[in-house]
């Protein structure tokens, strides 16, 4: 009889409580609201994953990919966009920690879709929630909000004029795409002070305080920074792909985040 009322009770309390939280939590998977699993198990998973190439776990130390990939904060089940991903090193990596629920956009500029269009729908092929897209980046569009975008050692490019990108409406695009509280991570190689993007032509360098001015100038909030791949030797008057540097460049990496 007492197991009969305790049960009673915990019916009606569990119908109370799902008629209060009704409103708030209709549609609501029970795994969403569970505490998400930490970044660094994701992370792992990734970087072992029987698929990745030979070529990209040799080049794990030098790129930091491990703390690389705990800054995104990535978990299974969001959206990411790799923005020019060309042979995809961080475009596998990406779909392997949002898993089967999530999607990892590899976002091929028009510039360069001639070379890279067939490295996007190679990742495709191998990696089932992995989507191919080409388009303008001042018009980048992606048929779910997300949750990071990801630039890696790209921005520089884009602000050369033979690139002919209107960096600022770029910059607007990815905010657009991202859903609120969303995050901005961009890789790149670090210039002088004072350089500005006077040697991203020449140097495939820029400064960092720059690109954070264009940035926050879209509306993003600055959210840290990581020096994983920080390298004091370089005195940043090399171009990156001079011989004596390649790989071992100083590169900075910043998170803005998208305010809401």
């Amino acid at each position: 009889m007492r197991s009969l009322l305790m049960a009673s009770v915990a019916a009606v309390l569990a119908m109370s409580l799902g008629a209060c939280a009704g409103s708030q939590y209709a549609g609501i998977r029970p795994e969403v609201l569970a505490p998400p699993p930490p970044v660094a198990s994701w992370a792992e998973t990734a970087m072992n994953d029987a698929r990745r190439p030979e070529a990209d776990r040799a080049r794990d130390d030098l790129r930091q990919t491990r703390a690389m990939l705990e800054f995104t904060g990535l978990r299974p089940g969001m959206a990411v966009a790799d923005i020019r991903p060309e042979e995809g090193f961080f475009t596998r990596l990406f779909s392997v920690m949002v898993g089967e629920q999530g999607r990892a956009y590899a976002f091929v500029p028009n510039q360069t879709a001639a070379r890279e269009n067939a490295f996007g729908d190679a990742l495709a092929t191998d990696y089932p929630n992995v989507v191919r897209l080409t388009g303008k980046l001042e018009e980048m569009r992606f048929d779910r909000p997300l949750d990071v975008v990801f630039m890696g050692e790209e921005y520089h490019d884009f602000a050369i004029p033979r690139f002919n990108v209107d960096v600022a409406a770029m910059n607007a695009a990815v905010f657009a795409a991202l859903r609120p509280g969303g995050l901005y991570v961009i890789l790149d190689h670090q210039a002088a002070d004072g350089a500005g993007i006077s040697v991203a032509g020449t140097l495939h360098r820029i400064e960092a305080a720059e690109l954070r001015r264009q940035v926050e100038a879209a509306g993003f909030i600055f959210d840290g920074e990581t020096d994983a791949v920080r390298m004091p030797a370089d005195d940043h008057s090399l171009s990156v792909f001079d011989a004596s540097i390649r790989g071992r460049s100083d590169r900075f990496v910043y998170r803005f985040r998208k305010p809401g």
